[in-house]
């Protein structure tokens, strides 16, 4: 999508005017990605319009693959405004445009498996599953059981306003229950499935090999279900402090972070800590996306003793440090 970010607090009503910039939890997850180093490809449908040539130009230039995105030149680009409210917060407004778009007519036809059979890992979240029966059906297609298919990793990403049939809870749960790898924060299971509790989430979502439940400002716990067989291994790590600019983009920043490192193949705990640092960067700038900070500066704070992870202090800049001595990380 297109999204319009607010020139000032305020209700939607009272806001004068709006930034143009880009959205989408897919496309944000593959650009992340694609600046900390790897190789993207992201798969969408845009409409004909300057809206979709906008996209396409801003999502390319942070070196992402385009080249399997299909233009409709009868269906437009889909848009949504937002406040700067957090989400969390009863004062966040977000109003779509999604219902008819280029990206609502996927379906299983439009985006065959072939073009996303060839990754290692195959990123898709609930927001799609959202949009239409045929993007519906897509997804379901896509998280079918096969052999050599790539890691598929579902953020579940669950967006009320999207949803007006009240299905969210049961498909959101079997679309889960098909992945390999699920992300999910405590807050919207909590508003889909009636608990935050992450064991309990566990208990609703056995299926993935992985389950990563999201806390918010508290920890994120992984539960991975070991090769050879057993209970599950179960990791906690707390969230660095952040002095928050704004709310909106974090998921998918952790997402990257996670599954840049699950593709770089470090320990659980170390995966949990790049998923903080991708949504700490997320959290301290205005827009959906923020560039990573770099991988050896991540790794670096990935490694701290508990003590010192503890301690983070992460604000608008951090990413930018390239030294000990020009770190503007702060410790408690």
């Amino acid at each position: 999508m297109v999204t319009f970010l607010p020139t000032r607090p305020g209700r939607l009503a009272d806001v004068p005017a709006f930034t143009r910039a880009i959205g989408g939890a897919e496309s944000n997850v593959a650009c992340a990605l694609a600046a900390a180093g790897h190789r993207t490809r992201w798969v969408g449908r845009v409409g004909t319009d300057g809206f979709g040539d906008h996209l396409l130009d801003t999502i390319a230039a942070y070196g992402v693959d385009v080249g399997s995105v299909r233009r409709d030149p009868h269906r437009p680009t889909g848009v949504y405004f937002r406040t700067d409210a957090d989400r969390a917060t009863d004062a966040h407004e977000v109003v779509y445009y999604r219902s008819g778009s280029a990206a609502s007519a996927m379906d299983p036809a439009v985006v065959p498996y072939d073009t996303v059979a060839d990754g290692r890992v195959l990123h898709l979240t609930g927001i799609t599953a959202a949009l239409s029966p045929g993007c519906r059906a897509l997804l379901h297609e896509l998280t079918e059981p096969r052999p050599g298919r790539p890691l598929v990793s579902f953020d579940v990403n669950h967006r009320p306003a999207l949803w007006r049939d009240g299905a969210a809870p049961e498909v959101l749960r079997r679309l889960a229950a098909r992945a390999d790898l699920v992300l999910v924060g405590a807050d919207e299971a909590d508003r889909l499935w009636g608990t935050a509790d992450p064991a309990a989430i566990r208990a609703l979502l056995p299926e993935p090999a992985v389950l990563v439940v999201k806390g918010g400002e508290g920890p994120a716990v992984a539960f991975e279900r070991p090769r050879d067989g057993g209970g599950d291994v179960v990791t906690a790590v707390p969230a660095p402090r952040v002095d928050v600019l704004a709310s909106v983009g974090a998921g998918d920043g952790f997402a990257a972070g996670y599954l840049s490192a699950t593709l770089r193949g470090l320990a659980a705990r170390d995966r949990l800590r790049h998923g903080h640092l991708a949504a700490a960067a997320a959290l301290t700038v205005p827009g959906d996306l923020a560039a990573p900070p770099r991988r050896d500066h991540a790794d670096r704070l990935a490694a701290l003793d508990a003590g010192a992870w503890g301690g983070l202090h992460l604000g608008p800049g951090w990413t930018s440090a390239g030294t000990e001595a020009d770190e503007e990380v702060r410790t408690r």
